[in-house]
């Protein structure tokens, strides 16, 4: 996937995750819940967006590493929402989901610039366990 596909990916992600939101219903549980979810989920583009503009390969590294910490605290809190079935399972799974694979994408991204910055080549036995 190239960056703009990317970038279009993490707005549509945050898009859901703010309809999701708006969609939950109004108690102390899920205000905090769902305040904790939009902080997260609509960042991870935001930081991508900061990454792609790097001053540097460490600034890259830096903020792609937060655009993915930000990935996995939403998948958090979508499956506490699941668990607290504070909204229908059917609205949660399809955007857990997504979470996951842009937390997966992010990672295995991640992983590739920090090989890169080390001057190491895939299949190299330093990066393998």
């Amino acid at each position: 996937m190239k960056g703009n596909e990317l970038s279009d990916r993490f707005l549509e992600f945050a898009a859901r995750v703010i309809r999701l939101v708006m969609a939950l219903p109004k108690n102390p549980v899920a205000r905090h819940i769902g305040g904790q979810l939009l902080r997260s989920g609509t960042a991870i583009g935001a930081n991508y967006e900061e990454a792609r503009g790097g001053e540097s390969r460490a600034d890259f590294n830096h903020k792609l590493g937060i655009a993915w910490k930000e990935a996995r605290e939403s998948w958090y809190w979508l499956r506490l929402l699941q668990k607290t079935q504070l909204i229908k399972p059917d609205l949660i799974d399809k955007i857990l989901q997504e979470s996951n694979e842009i937390a997966a994408i992010l990672g295995k991204s991640l992983a590739t610039a920090k090989r890169k910055k080390a001057g190491q080549q895939p299949g190299d036995p330093s990066t393998t366990s």
